[in-house]
């Protein structure tokens, strides 16, 4: 990795949590999974995503209208053009429910945008506790992280 952006990682604010609540998944074949990505993915009637924007987008597990917005000029976008399964495998997730290797799909999914200049930590602040609040409510066992 370039030194230069090794000594800008080390810059990043990240902030500790007193009591992290990590637990043991369940086995996989009884886990409730959701998916979580930085693909900046919205539903069509969402609003745009602005460049920088900590939020997040919740969609429901049979949501398949989904747009992919996330900001960066370095991305090839073919792929999610052809198949959103490239970025948001909810449709292998189904399957592998149907198939007995997990235990369910999640009701409710999650995008964040990725491409943050700044500071993480606009994510696991309020934005990352409000996910976590949720994947909660719906017993989420593991999450499923695609990064962009």
């Amino acid at each position: 990795m370039d030194e230069k952006i090794r000594a800008g990682m080390r810059e990043w604010y990240l902030p500790t949590f007193e009591n992290p609540a990590l637990t043991p998944a369940p086995p996989l074949n009884d886990a409730t999974v959701a998916i979580v990505t930085t693909a900046g993915l919205r539903k069509p009637g969402d609003k745009n995503w602005k460049a920088n924007e900590p939020g997040f987008r919740v969609f429901d597990a049979d949501d398949r209208d989904i747009k992919f917005g996330h900001l960066s000029p370095n991305l090839d976008y073919s792929g999610v053009a052809v198949d959103l399964n490239v970025m948001y495998p909810i449709d292998r997730l189904h399957e592998l429910a149907e198939q007995g290797v997990i235990g369910s799909v999640a009701a409710r999914h999650y995008s964040f945008m990725g491409g943050l200049d700044d500071d993480v930590a606009d994510i696991l602040m309020d934005p990352g506790k409000a996910v976590a609040q949720m994947l909660k409510e719906d017993d989420v066992d593991i999450a499923l992280l695609t990064p962009i």
